[in-house]
Formats: C-alpha cells, structure tokens, sequence
C-alpha cells in the first residue's frame, strides 16, 4: 500500500485566548489584595506607568506653596506700609534673637587638616524629646508579632526556681501543651520519652507529676490539665475559699460530670442533693469557667477585609459604587510616552513601543475589572433589595445564570466576580457569593432562599424555652406552618451549619 501526500483545505472556528484576553481573565478572579500586589509589580517593572496620585499632591503642594508665598509677600507689604513701631539699635554682632543654625559670613577658606567642624562653629542643639502620646506607640510596638501561649507559659517557667532536672520536665511538658491549654500526650509517654533522654539517672513518674502540679499553677488558669474535668477542677481550686457555691461545683465536677454534660439535670439533681435554685448557682459558677484556656493567650491575627463595593442608600434608592481605595489609580506616563519615534526601529524605541502598548492593554483590563465587578454588584443589589431593607428573613433565592443573563455573561466569569470580593452594607460586609443560596418550594408555589430558611431556624431556636428546646422535627413543622416545605434531615443540615448544637445540647435549667 502506498501513502501519497496530498494538500487539503478545511475551513473551522476555534477560540483563541490572546494574551490580553488571559490577562483580563487573571485580574477579574484577583482579589484586593492579590490586586494591589499586581498593580505594585506593574509599576515596577514597567516604567510606562505611573500612578496619579503623585502629581496631585505635586499640584497640591505647588498650589499651597504658592498661596503662602502670597500670603507671607501679602503680609511684609501691609507691614512695610503701617509699621510705626520704633526703630531699635542693633548689637554689632547681629540680633540677640539669631537662630543657633544661621552660619555666619566669616567662614575661613581653609580649615587645619585635624580641625572639624565642631571644633570650630557650635553645632546646633538636639530636638527635645517628644513627651505626646505618639511617641509612646513606636513601631515596632505596632508591628510586634502577637505573643503565643507557649511564649506566655515559657516566660513563666523562665522566672519560676526550679532544680535542673525539673526544669528539663518542664519542658518537656511544655512541649507537649496544644492550643487549648491541654496536654496532647499522657504523663507515662512524657516519661518514657525522659527515661530514653537520660538513661544514667533513674526519674519516676512520681516526680514528673510533682512538677505538673506546680506547672497547673501558671496563667491562664487550668493550662496543662489532661482532660476537661482537671481543666475546671484547677479554675475551682484557684478561686478564693469564700466563692459561694464552691464546694458543692468541686462536687459536681468530680463525681457528675457526665450528668452535666448530658444536661441530665433531673438526675443530676436527684444524685447531688441538691435543690433546683442552689443547682442554679452552682451552674452559674462553673459556666463562668474557661473550657479552653489556651485560647485566651493563642489568639490568631485578625484578618482584615477591604470591601470592594459599597452600598448605602441615598434618596430613598440603594446607590453601588466601587471602593475607591482598593487599587491606586494608574495611568501612561506622558513623559516617557513622548520619547517614542514613529519611524524609529532601534532597541530602545521597541521596547518604549512594547512597554507603552502592554501599560495601555493592564490599564484597559483594570477598567474592564472594575465595570464588571461594578455591573454585577448592582444586578445582586437590585435582587436583593428585601435583604437591604428587612433582613436575612427577606433573602430571595439567586443563582449564577440569574446574573449571568442579566448581564450577559457566561456563569464562569459571574463565578470569578464573586469570588473573594466583598460588599459594604449598612448590615455589615459580606462575600458576593453570599448573596447567592438555593430555594426551597412554599405551598404557594413561590420560593424561599435557604438564607431566609436559616435565619427563620436561628430565630426561633433563640426564642425556645431552655427548659424544653425545639427539636429538628419540631422546627420543621412550625416551618410547615409558615408555608415551607422543609424536611428534618434539612433542618439539621441548615442548624449544623450554623454551629447550633442539637436540642439535647440547648437543654438549659432556668
């Protein structure tokens, strides 16, 4: 069989991602911060662009310098014209008032070659020390990275005297301490793990637990317990021997704790002997205790959130607009733009043409960006007024393809918008993709947004009798009352996500 080669002509559509094109795509999906990250690393690599900012406050200190030059030449032509004051006889020497700094006319020419300047002329005085309150936030205060819970325990084992063979135990059970306070390995494995380190000297468990003893006295109190009835046995232990109802929380702890736990109040009530106002009390008390330590101390920086859009309502109508202090605000330099030859071929007047032609295609992705983003946060808005007026309760059902044919765009560039861009209301700031749920039939016929539905789920959890909380079956029938159909196996789908505990969980004695 023999292959001939052959020429054939076919015609076909295909979709090709142009450079521009993946650029605009890469900048829609940022979010701020990313943003200004890529704006920063624009400007320094491409000296076609500059931001604007600069030459207005340029302009505006020119404009100031100006105006109080005119003021202070202002000021010497009115006192030239009205001075009657006398006139006063001057020391040779020049005014008593002469500024420290001024230098005076009779500077020699040359100096000795060993002679310096202070040997010659007083240097001038050293700025008082600021007392205000500025000067006690210095920066490196403000910048300090936030202290730890281990920090905090070592700080204290530091000032705490302890015999050389205690203080490699307390380290080793400091080692061992989490997050919460609570020690994440048992006292038998700490020991062997001493034991292995030093084989020569004998160590029994014994001591290893003398030291935990004293450790259990750091701040905060109950770090280093090994479960959660040691952790509010050494808060109880730590409070003074007056506290009301002090003695019977020991009790309650040490020998009831799993009645506490299951909210088992009546048989918890019929084992500890105890009245239904003084267990009361004495819930009271062991609720002001800390389950978790740790957290005091080990908390995470904050992480804070710029809104990309802000909504507030003017003349009786919700207004959307762009926040204006999320990206700088950049444009062509004119300067290095005016460089540029048509006729020009050198190496030079090519890459000026490539880099003036990449600053115009950034700086027209950045304006497709933020009419985008402008254009999606007004259709959400315009659905989602009910929530702007009423609430969560008044969410409406809204899904990507609404906005999508709304604006007339595909649903993945939707999906880039809202994500990881935020709104400011006047009910706080929320994630676009907020805005988005599914819907739930009503016996109307209409729609309910899951939102609505968990906002009704977290109200009427909040209004139960704590004596004899809602159950999920019960929620889901009083929803049913109301025209929604939801079943209970959504119920606590919904209230898991809300970190609400199940209704043997709420069970409070009041």
């Amino acid at each position: 069989m023999v292959m001939k080669a052959s020429l054939q002509l076919k015609l076909g559509q295909s979709l090709t991602m142009t450079p521009q094109l993946q650029q605009a795509i890469r900048l829609l999906q940022l979010s701020t911060l990313d943003l200004q990250q890529e704006i920063q690393q624009a400007l320094e690599s491409n000296p076609m662009l500059e931001t604007s900012e600069d030459d207005e406050q340029q302009e505006a200190s020119a404009t100031e310098d100006a105006e109080a030059t005119a003021d202070t030449e202002g000021s010497a032509e009115s006192e030239s014209a009205q001075d009657t004051s006398p006139e006063w006889d001057e020391p040779e020497n020049g005014p008593d008032w002469a500024s420290e700094n001024e230098v005076p006319d009779n500077i020699p020419d040359d100096l000795p070659v060993d002679t310096a300047w202070d040997d010659i002329y007083q240097s001038a005085p050293a700025p008082a020390a600021r007392n205000d309150d500025e000067s006690d936030h210095d920066f490196e205060t403000r910048n300090s990275p936030t202290e730890t819970l281990h920090d905090h325990l070592e700080w204290q084992l530091n000032l705490t005297p302890l015999s050389e063979g205690d203080m490699a135990i307390a380290h080793s059970l400091l080692d061992a301490v989490d997050d919460r306070g609570y020690l994440s390995s048992s006292l038998e494995d700490i020991h062997a793990g001493l034991v292995d380190e030093n084989e020569e000297e004998p160590l029994e468990l014994d001591e290893v637990e003398a030291v935990l003893h004293r450790l259990q006295h750091f701040d905060p109190p109950g770090v280093f317990a090994r479960d959660l009835q040691e952790c509010l046995l050494i808060q109880l232990n730590q409070l003074p021997p007056e506290t009301p109802w002090l003695a019977q929380a020991r009790l309650v702890i040490t020998h009831y704790i799993n009645l506490l736990g299951n909210r088992d109040y009546a048989q918890l009530l019929r084992r500890s002997r105890l009245k239904e106002d003084q267990l009361r009390e004495v819930l009271a008390l062991i609720t002001g205790l800390n389950p978790s330590p740790g957290e005091v101390i080990d908390r995470a920086e904050p992480d804070y959130v710029i809104p990309d859009v802000i909504v507030r309502k003017h003349e009786g109508r919700w207004r959307v607009e762009l926040n204006p202090e999320i990206a700088p605000r950049i444009r062509v330099n004119a300067s290095y733009a005016s460089l540029i030859k048509r006729a020009d071929s050198s190496a030079d007047n090519t890459y000026l043409r490539d880099q003036l032609q990449e600053a115009k295609w950034f700086i027209k992705s950045l304006q497709s960006r933020n009419e985008t983003l402008l254009k999606v946060a007004t259709r959400i808005v315009e659905h989602q007024q009910g929530f702007l007026d009423h609430g969560e309760e008044a969410m409406k059902p809204l899904i990507l393809s609404d906005i999508a044919q709304a604006v007339e765009m595909h649903e993945s560039t939707i999906s880039r918008v809202t994500t990881q861009k935020y709104m400011h209301t006047p009910r706080g700031i929320f994630e676009l993709k907020y805005f988005f749920s599914s819907h739930v039939s009503t016996d109307e016929g209409g729609e309910c947004s899951s939102t609505a539905i968990r906002a009704m789920i977290k109200k009427l959890i909040a209004a139960e009798t704590p004596k004899k909380p809602l159950s999920d079956s019960k929620i889901a029938a009083m929803l049913g009352e109301q025209g929604i159909k939801v079943a209970r196996r959504t119920v606590a789908k919904y209230r898991e996500a809300m970190h609400i505990p199940p209704s043997n969980e709420r069970k409070r004695l009041v």
